[in-house]
């Protein structure tokens, strides 16, 4: 029955404590992700700023596995090359063992004081109504859990209270007592958890209470650093190939640097104990985490100068497809994305724009094709269209399974986005119409009057101008030229009025054929609804439906603009 007990008392403790490390993970990803985003965006050649960015990232968000997932998600959008991700793996290795040195505080009374403050500050800061406010809250809980955990573990592993479950650990490690099966071990533990972060958290604790002895947990802190691969090796399922490299490079960096280390570790495990124990006596806790740390930092500095060797070795075993792979496929966004929304939030506002871009590049294409040979424009236009379509239809997909998983700020954010994809979408079927104007009108060897060409050119003007503006409103989320946006609106509004007018008035004077006003006409009103679509994109930034008028109600614009 005390078995039965203890056991309880150390998966609650195991589960809280698992608890407190994701509930500090969200919370530091929603604070820090889009920062990390931008860090990792400024990432170029250089391999040490790599791996620096690397392990402040994954100290930020206590998880390689977080860091290695998104970097994966990185470089299956085309964001960053191989040789950029490297680095950053490697980085992730030496970030990752902060974890164990915060845990090996945990002896400390003085640290159970404070962290037990910043938990109870931090549960009522969760009550607040402010959403950065509540982040802190969760980032404070989430340190707060992690100490509670190791606590309710180390008091099931209490060798006064629960004798026999410490006896039982103790056999088994004894019994296991070989260097491989205990790196299996260790592989296979952290796999389940997904998080090298937690399972060496764990040792350490064993270690501290005396279940676990310091010779063999060396080698299970070994293991956890190839168990740590799986998550990512996860991710890059169904990735592209480039994608997959980077999680192989993941894997081949991290069973590699064990490889390397496991003999020497093996035969002078005495020593290495020792001179730890010369280092920081009587902390076996402290032991096993600076362990940990000096095994990951000599991996990295022992692999760093092959980085180019690294990924040529991954180019050779995962090979570049010759078919099959020419899928339709995001630019920016990715599915892995998602374990991070504050970072998925900003790559889907990039998608959004390069859609954006595309729809004014055929917009332009159709204008020049009513000038022009119209069939010259085709291919061009129907990909752009095809990738328009594409991007309309699956952003939303995406952005609905996002909406779950953002706070309230971003919600609105969410809902501005699902109406500019539709507003951009509906600019690019504008696009196309005017394109299969061009070509009807070729088939037909039609052409408009020179005065027609004049006052159509003047309103495509003002509604690429329109357009100009409107991407530098979303774009950079300024609001500045939106008064400007709406008085364009308004002279397309009375074009519009005076150039039907016009064409009415030469087709009964009979200068026009009669054949060319349904085209004329329908290019005239598709001109004018791309220029409503594109004020609704621009106001965007101001509330989710693009409303002008609600826009005035609260003051972001003025009354008479």
């Amino acid at each position: 029955m005390k078995i039965l007990e203890a056991i309880l008392t150390l998966l609650a403790g195991c589960g809280v404590f698992l608890a407190g490390m994701n509930m500090l993970g969200d919370g530091l990803e929603r604070s820090a992700g889009g920062g990390l985003k931008r860090l990792f965006e400024k990432i170029s050649g250089n391999r040490f700023a790599g791996v620096g960015v690397g392990a402040g990232a994954t100290a930020i968000i206590q998880s390689s596995s977080a860091t290695s997932v998104m970097v994966v998600g990185f470089v299956n959008a085309g964001i960053m090359s191989l040789m950029q991700a490297t680095p950053i793996l490697m980085g992730a290795k030496i970030g990752t063992t902060i974890t164990g040195v915060i845990v090996a505080f945990s002896s400390l009374k003085i640290v159970k004081i404070v962290i037990a403050a910043m938990a109870f500050v931090g549960v009522m800061m969760c009550f607040i109504k402010n959403e950065r406010v509540k982040q802190i809250g969760t980032i404070l809980c989430g340190f707060g859990l992690i100490f509670v955990g190791l606590d309710v573990m180390s008091m099931g592993f209490d060798p006064d209270k629960y004798p026999e479950l410490t006896a039982m650990f103790l056999k088994l490690f004894e019994t296991i007592d070989f260097p491989l099966l205990l790196v299996v071990c260790g592989i296979a533990f952290t796999a389940l958890i997904q998080s090298s972060s937690a399972a060496t958290g764990i040792f350490i604790m064993m270690v501290g209470t005396g279940t676990l002895g310091l010779e063999n947990a060396l080698f299970l802190a070994l293991g956890a650093n190839i168990g740590t691969c799986v998550t990512a090796l996860i991710a890059s399922i169904g990735a592209s190939v480039n994608a997959r490299r980077t999680a192989f490079i993941h894997l081949i960096i991290s069973v590699f640097g064990v490889s390397l280390f496991l003999a020497p570790i093996w035969i002078f495990k005495s020593q290495i104990v020792t001179a730890f124990e010369w280092c920081l006596p009587g902390n076996t806790q402290m032991q096993l985490a600076w362990f940990y740390v000096i095994f990951n930092c000599c991996v990295v500095a022992l692999f760093l100068p092959f980085v180019k060797q690294i990924v040529n070795l991954s180019e050779k075993v995962i090979k570049d497809k010759t078919n099959g792979e020419n899928e339709r496929q995001f630019k920016y966004v990715d599915e892995r994305f998602l374990k991070t929304p504050s970072v998925a939030l900003m790559q889907v506002k990039k998608e959004i724009e390069y859609m954006g871009a595309l729809a004014e590049k055929n917009l332009k294409l159709s204008f020049s094709a009513m000038e022009e040979n119209a069939s010259s424009y085709k291919a061009e236009i129907v990909e752009n269209e095809a990738v328009i379509d594409f991007t309309n239809k699956e952003l939303t997909k995406y952005l609905i399974k996002l909406s779950s998983l953002v706070d309230t700020h971003d919600e609105r954010k969410i809902g501005s986005y699902f109406h500019v994809l539709n507003d951009l979408e509906r600019v690019g079927d504008h696009a196309e119409n005017f394109f299969e104007i061009a070509m009807q009108m070729q088939d037909g060897e039609l052409c408009f009057s020179d005065n027609a060409k004049r006052e159509l050119k003047d309103m495509q003007t003002a509604v690429l101008d329109m357009f100009a503006i409107a991407r530098t409103a979303f774009d950079e989320t300024d609001s500045r030229q939106l008064a400007e946006l709406t008085a364009l609106e308004n002279t397309v509004d009375g074009m519009k009025r005076d150039l039907t007018a016009r064409h009415y008035a030469r087709l009964a004077e009979g200068n026009c054929k009669v054949e060319l006003s349904p085209y004329f006409s329908s290019t005239v009103a598709g001109l004018e609804r791309v220029a409503d679509h594109l004020v609704n994109v621009g106001f965007s930034i101001l509330n989710p439906t693009g409303s002008q008028s609600e826009a005035r109600e609260t003051g972001a614009i003025p009354a008479e603009a």
